[in-house]
């Protein structure tokens, strides 16, 4: 693989301006819905970075390993409460946008479970997370063990 620039070694306003964003998102959203979120996204998405990242995160805020197991099948789970479908089938369709055209029924039903500031944070939220895995697979950010397995 070739190497390619360290997004995060480098300072740039750009990045500092995602992660101002990010603070933002984490003082208007449930953070343990939204660490769901990102993980779902970036399955989508097949962020190996991310993906890690994520998933340490999702745990420490109380999210369970069976969980983040079954999470790409939540549809058929029945780990999941309304309100986490509704967040997850928002992510995915704003994630896939170019097909799902962001479906008035998605919509709707992620409206009745979120207040218009809440939804407005979970969306930013997907956004963000679509932002940080294009940014990670673009410049090949790794999983940690592919550093080591490199070294």
């Amino acid at each position: 693989m070739t190497r390619r620039l360290n997004i995060l070694a480098r300072k740039n306003d750009g990045i500092d301006g995602l992660i101002a964003v990010e603070a933002w998102i984490a003082k208007s959203f449930d953070p343990k819905l939204m660490e769901l979120v990102k993980v779902r996204v970036s399955q989508i998405n097949g962020c190996v970075h991310c993906l890690h990242m994520h998933r340490q995160d999702a745990l420490k805020q109380g999210e369970t390993e069976e969980r983040m197991l079954l999470l790409s099948a939540w549809r058929e789970s029945q780990l999941y409460s309304d309100r986490e479908r509704a967040a997850l089938a928002w992510a995915e369709s704003l994630t896939n946008v170019a097909e799902s055209r962001a479906p008035d029924a998605d919509y709707e039903v992620a409206s009745s479970f979120f207040s218009e500031d809440e939804l407005l944070a979970l969306s930013v939220g997907i956004a963000m997370i679509n932002a940080w895995n294009r940014l990670a697979i673009g410049f090949r950010l790794q999983h940690p063990a592919d550093h080591k397995r490199a070294a």
